[in-house]
């Protein structure tokens, strides 16, 4: 049985969609044992509204609750009794085998670090999250957590990445790009020069630099940049998201032959629409600490809980760290011999 804490007090709906999100997952997994933490009455008055028996489910009540706009070094310090901060400690002591959270994602990724730790060998933990891509999606990191960071840091970003993307999506020797300003090895920072012949020496399926237009076309599998550059890219994709939905709802309210047309195509817009969602795996994982946290969006809805749920499920039962952890060994030794 595989057990789960989740923050039913994380994002903007909680906790209705992260009570409901959990109770679909257990439907689809009957291994699964889902624990939220938070308020507990208003957990269990949830449970009542929709008619399903909490006893079913773990609650651990957390009076406190992260603020979103809240300073993670406050949070950290100040709100120990909070939805985050003990699932967490729920995660470090061994309860559950991950944690999901669709809360302030500074805050979750400063218990996390400060709380769990990192894995041996991590120099720097990352996010790394989905993007759609033509062809299917890549795995995109550091998408936040780290600022500083170093070339040494981008090959292991890589290397864990490699191993998520091999184990939750089945793609053997998964393609690793490094962003840069240019496909030649000299374009781009020093940073971006380091790297790229430090990922070239390593045995993973490195293609070279790729550049931005070639993250949504799908050139690679896994593609590697900093965390401050990859957090603009993140924000940037969702809100091309949302501007295309704004633009298309406007256009078709102009005259009524366009809502006609409209109204033929809403199948294959729906389809567009399902496919560029973050929906689909729920959140970005935070690679490199020593435990599974999965962040989820702000504003995710009851399936994107449902699939966080079961995205950190998968994590735990393909033992992903104790993966990474024994690569980052081999990769330490080629570092040493090469």
């Amino acid at each position: 049985m595989t057990r789960i804490a989740i923050d039913a007090m994380g994002g903007d709906k909680a906790p209705l969609v992260n009570v409901l999100g959990s109770i679909e997952a257990v439907k689809q997994a009957s291994d699964l044992r889902v624990v939220l933490t938070g308020r507990e009455k208003t957990i269990k008055d949830c449970f009542n509204e929709l008619n399903v028996p909490y006893k079913d489910f773990d609650i651990v009540n957390a009076p406190q609750v992260v603020e979103p706009h809240e300073k993670p070094v406050d949070a950290f310090r100040k709100k120990k009794d909070s939805s985050i901060a003990l699932g967490i400690k729920l995660l470090k002591d061994k309860e559950v085998d991950a944690f999901v959270s669709a809360g302030n994602t500074g805050a979750v990724v400063a218990f996390s670090i400060f709380t769990l730790g990192r894995l041996k060998g991590v120099l720097r933990p990352a996010l790394a999250t989905f993007f759609p891509t033509q062809s299917g999606c890549t795995l995109a990191l550091d998408v936040g957590a780290t600022s500083d960071t170093k070339a040494a840091n981008l090959l292991q970003f890589a290397v864990m990445a490699s191993i998520y993307f091999e184990k939750i999506l089945g793609t053997k020797n998964p393609t690793v790009g490094l962003l840069s300003i240019g496909e030649e090895s000299t374009k781009g920072k020093d940073i971006t020069y380091e790297a790229f012949h430090l990922l070239e020496k390593s045995t993973l399926n490195f293609i070279g630099n790729i550049e931005g237009n070639d993250i949504l076309h799908g050139k690679a599998d896994v593609v590697v940049m900093e965390g401050f550059v990859g957090n603009a890219i993140l924000k940037f994709g969702e809100s091309i998201v949302h501007i295309i939905g704004n633009t298309i709802r406007n256009a078709v309210k102009v005259r009524f032959r366009y809502k006609i047309g409209g109204f033929l195509l809403r199948p294959a817009i729906k389809g567009l629409f399902n496919k560029m969602s973050y929906e689909a795996y729920g959140g970005a994982v935070l690679l490199g600490v020593n435990g599974i946290t999965i962040v989820s969006h702000g504003r995710s809805s009851s399936k994107a809980i449902k699939n966080a749920i079961l995205t950190a499920k998968k994590v735990a039962e393909e033992k992903i760290n104790e993966i990474i952890r024994e690569k980052l060994k081999e990769t330490s030794k080629e570092g040493r011999n090469g």
